[in-house]
């Protein structure tokens, strides 16, 4: 089977996401990261997944392909990306994060709105939970259900100050069984690998996109056969060929 290099972007948030802009829609972002000429995004909208779908339809008639994605916190504040192929997988994650999400009602002039939308950018409704809230579910609970589910789990930006492992937790736990780790994209790999505990995992980056003009802002380089989670997972692990190659110049 032939490999191909895949640019991608695995932390895009929607309108949804309460800190996420109102530019940021369903067509918007398709549109955005053809231009920035991504090959696979994944959304990763905090504790939900009710616009991936519209972002998977809107890229329908695209070479983009979707993965389904969201970004959940645990209980001790980590921020974890979970990554899947299809959106019945990443509802599913939906409703045990929902199961789970800490009590109370989004504040619009608090936190922002959170926008559900559809594949042509018309608004749905609004989401009231409190989606910028964390979750009673642990670390090593959320990335269980992650892999019960079939996706990867990756703790998100673990060199930021806050809502990461590393800002959080202050340590790399021993039996940690995350799929990779990302590094914000503002982040040093090579200093992070002089960490204890780091090294033992793949390093991504990804833009943590909040507005369409952060959309690419740093693309990940993977040599894969097709774009779904099981090559990814073999890039992580430098397996048959699949592996994550240097960023472009």
């Amino acid at each position: 089977m032939n490999l191909i290099t895949i640019r991608a972007d695995f932390h895009i948030h929607t309108c949804l996401s309460p800190c996420g802009e109102f530019e940021m829609t369903p067509t918007a972002i398709v549109q955005t990261s053809v231009k920035k000429e991504l090959d696979l995004i994944a959304i990763c909208d905090h504790n939900s997944a009710a616009n991936v779908h519209a972002v998977k339809k809107a890229a329908k008639d695209t070479k983009l392909t979707v993965l389904a994605g969201m970004e959940i916190s645990t209980s001790e504040e980590v921020h974890v990306m979970a990554l899947f192929n299809h959106p019945e997988q990443s509802q599913k994650m939906q409703e045990i994060v929902y199961e789970h999400l800490l009590p109370g009602e989004n504040n619009e002039d608090l936190f922002g709105m959170q926008v559900i939308a559809n594949e042509k950018d018309e608004v749905e409704g609004m989401e009231k939970r409190l989606l910028i809230g964390g979750t009673a579910l642990s670390l090593d609970q959320v990335i269980d259900k992650i892999h019960e589910i079939g996706g990867l789990a990756i703790p998100s930006h673990i060199d930021r100050e806050s809502y990461s492992l590393l800002g959080q937790l202050g340590m790399i736990p021993p039996n940690l069984a995350a799929d990779a780790l990302d590094v914000s994209w503002r982040g040093d790999i090579k200093l992070l690998r002089e960490f204890p505990g780091v090294n033992q995992f793949p390093l991504i980056q990804s833009s943590d996109a909040h507005r369409l003009s952060e959309v690419g802002r740093v693309k990940l380089n993977l040599q894969l056969a097709e774009k779904t989670i099981e090559e990814i997972k073999k890039a992580f692990i430098n397996q048959d060929g699949r592996q994550i190659v240097a960023e472009p110049t």
